[in-house]
This record gives structure tokens, C-alpha cells and sequence, in this order.
């Protein structure tokens, strides 16, 4: 019942866990973390690619599964560690820049995405909802194209690795699946205080039909909006660097 009411599908299909272990271990690594490790099919391929995972699980009995499921891999040093808690108020950066894995469930996986950006851990490979996965990777001038995308460009570059259809699941969910690869971003923006850079995007995109004009107006004053060359665009128009050039014109 738990595993319904958390929105969980366990990916099955063992060719597609091998590819997202090897996405985010491409060379043997010392640690990975795996967020949402559900029965341990993707545990057991970053075992094979990493010297240690912890794997983070909600789900007690989820846990206690995984536990007893691994007990052999821990003879000596443990090379498991199973952390009951819950990925969106854990602090993840007690294990630094290790790669970090995990099939996330819908609910959750803006947020835990959003934490997961700013570590700057050298690698995050997510399983995603297809549609989380087209805002990520969307491009301005389209549809998908929004406050998700800008929010996490501050931070890492995201790229679409593949697709995964619902068969390769278990139970199958309603929609398609992606994987995303996200690394940090090597440049990272002037943009000084990102929280505050995060609420001046959160008003470009409030209304995502309106122009900036209409958006920010009210926050930052008509008469200064109005002297900008991109008044009369929409959020969806602009650049990652196109945001960063207007938030400088706001800084004091």
C-alpha cells in the first residue's frame, strides 16, 4: 500500500538500469548516492560500478527490504548504507560531489532536482517523468520552455540521455519516462545572491502569457521596466543570459 501512496513505479527492464548506472558511474566511483532505491534493481548495478552507496528510501518497509536483500554486501567494510529519510529534507551534501542516481517519484522530482542542482555534485542522472524532462532540456520560444528551466541552467547543464516507456516498469505508470543527465555548470552566472535571482524569475514567469512588463511592474516599477528593449517580450522569450543581463540592471 505504502508503495501506491508514494507514487512509486519500480523500473524493471534490466538493460535500461544498466544504462543509467553506467551514466552515472562511467568510471568506477568511491561513492554514489541512489535516491528512491524502491527494491534495490538499480542498487545492485551501482554496486557494480561503485566502491559505496547509500541509498536514501522513504518507504520503511522498503527499507527493511533492502537491507535484508543486500545483508551480504556488507561482510567487512559496508558497501551499503540504506538511510531511512526522506530526499527533500535530507541534507545531501554530508556525502560532497558523489555522483548522485535515482528513479524519482512524480511528486517529488521538481524539488528533489532543485536540491539536487545546487550541491554541484559532478554528476546527477535522474529518472524522470518525460514531461519534467522536456522542461529541463526545453529551449526558449517553446512551450515546455518555463521557470524550471532558467532555475536549474543557473546551476547545472542538462542534457536528455533517452527515453523509457511505461512497459519498462512495474506497475506501469500513465505516461512516458526520461533519463536525464545533469552537470554543474563549469561558468557559473554573476548573478550574486541566487535566491534572490530565483524570486526575480518566479515574477517573469508568474503569468506565463504576459509580458515582462506586466510581470514585474508592479515589483520594480513601470518606468524602469518600461526602458528596457525586452519590455514588451514574455519570459519565455528570453535567454538564460538574457535574464542574467536584466536582474543585473535590478542590482544595487
Amino acid at each position: 500500500m505504502a508503495r501506491q501512496r508514494l507514487g512509486q513505479h519500480f523500473l524493471v527492464h534490466s538493460s535500461i538500469l544498466e544504462r543509467i548506472a553506467a551514466a552515472a558511474c562511467p568510471e568506477r566511483e568511491q561513492l554514489v548516492v541512489e535516491i528512491g532505491p524502491g527494491r534495490g534493481a538499480l542498487t545492485e548495478k551501482l554496486l557494480q560500478r561503485a566502491e559505496r552507496v547509500v541509498a536514501i528510501e522513504l518507504d520503511y518497509s522498503l527499507v527493511e527490504h533492502l537491507r535484508q536483500k543486500f545483508a551480504a554486501v556488507a561482510i567487512g567494510a559496508p558497501r551499503l548504507e540504506v538511510v531511512h529519510a526522506d530526499a527533500l529534507t535530507i541534507d545531501l551534501s554530508q556525502w560532497g560531489d558523489a555522483p548522485i542516481a535515482g528513479n524519482l517519484p512524480y511528486y517529488a522530482a521538481t524539488a528533489i532536482i532543485g536540491q539536487a542542482v545546487r550541491l554541484r555534485a559532478r554528476r546527477a542522472v535522474f529518472l524522470i517523468q518525460k514531461e519534467v524532462a522536456d522542461r529541463l532540456t526545453a529551449q526558449p520560444h517553446t512551450r515546455e520552455y518555463g521557470y524550471l528551466t532558467v532555475a536549474t541552467r543557473l546551476f547545472a547543464d542538462a542534457r536528455l540521455l533517452f527515453g523509457v516507456k511505461p512497459g519498462a516498469f512495474h506497475p506501469p505508470p500513465k505516461v512516458d519516462s526520461a533519463v536525464v543527465l545533469l552537470t554543474p555548470r563549469v561558468d557559473p552566472w554573476d548573478i550574486g545572491d541566487a535566491d534572490r535571482f530565483l524570486r526575480f524569475l518566479g515574477l517573469c514567469f508568474q503569468h506565463k502569457r504576459k509580458t515582462l512588463r506586466n510581470n514585474l511592474a508592479e515589483t520594480y516599477g513601470k518606468e524602469t521596466v518600461d526602458a528596457w528593449p525586452e519590455a514588451g517580450l514574455r519570459a519565455e522569450q528570453i535567454t538564460m543570459a538574457g535574464f542574467v543581463e536584466i536582474y543585473r540592471r535590478l542590482r544595487p
